[in-house]
């Protein structure tokens, strides 16, 4: 790597005959938070021969780099082009993402969809699963009391905006729906409180 770097920031060359162009897409990704990636991230961008350009998802993306990374090796030129895509595409690629429930592969995963949905999706998410984690012993939330407990939040206005969360939860793998001794249709999560609790903290 630092045969790399030193390559990169050669003084031989003139800038305008040789540079290296970087795309990172999603630089705050799951798979790039954590510091050591970040680090190597800044010390190729900050050689003389390197143009970065990357794109970022999350709106406290740079909370992942001091100062010395951000004015002296990105030193970023800060463009705001949102583009209010869905992640449609991007979700569709996590498939039975809580099979193996209560993995710390399976938590990761669902905040990665969790966080690519809006606000009150994560919210209605969120009541279904404050719900599970203090009602341990129930077969499920019916979805009558979900519904209920929604509206009084505002999270939803109508049952149809409560089943189109349900749908993506449901596309996604990340509840269950059985029905319980009463004849109730309920919903459940199939993750460990401790499980719970990670995910719910991921996306708060």
């Amino acid at each position: 790597m630092s045969d790399l770097l030193t390559f990169l920031d050669s003084p031989d060359l003139e800038v305008e005959e040789c540079f290296v162009c970087i795309l990172v897409h999603n630089i705050d990704g799951p798979g790039l938070r954590d510091s050591d990636s970040q680090q190597c991230l800044a010390s190729i961008a900050a050689c003389s021969h390197v143009r970065m350009v990357a794109s970022i998802d999350h709106v406290n993306a740079p909370l992942l780099w001091d100062k010395k990374m951000v004015h002296t090796q990105f030193d970023w030129y800060w463009c705001h082009v949102p583009t209010f895509a869905p992640y449609k595409v991007e979700s569709m690629f996590f498939p039975f993402i809580l099979a193996h429930g209560g993995s710390a592969q399976s938590v990761k995963t669902a905040s990665i969809v969790l966080q690519s949905l809006t606000p009150n999706a994560q919210n209605v998410f969120k009541v279904l699963a404050e719900h599970q984690m203090a009602h341990p012993d129930e077969e499920g939330m019916p979805i009558n009391n979900l519904y209920s407990t929604c509206r009084e939040r505002f999270l939803v206005s109508s049952q149809v905006t409560l089943n189109s969360h349900l749908t993506e939860f449901k596309d996604h793998e990340l509840i269950k729906t059985k029905r319980n001794s009463d004849g109730q249709d309920c919903l459940c999560i199939p993750l460990t409180n401790e499980a719970l609790q990670k995910l719910i903290a991921d996306i708060v």
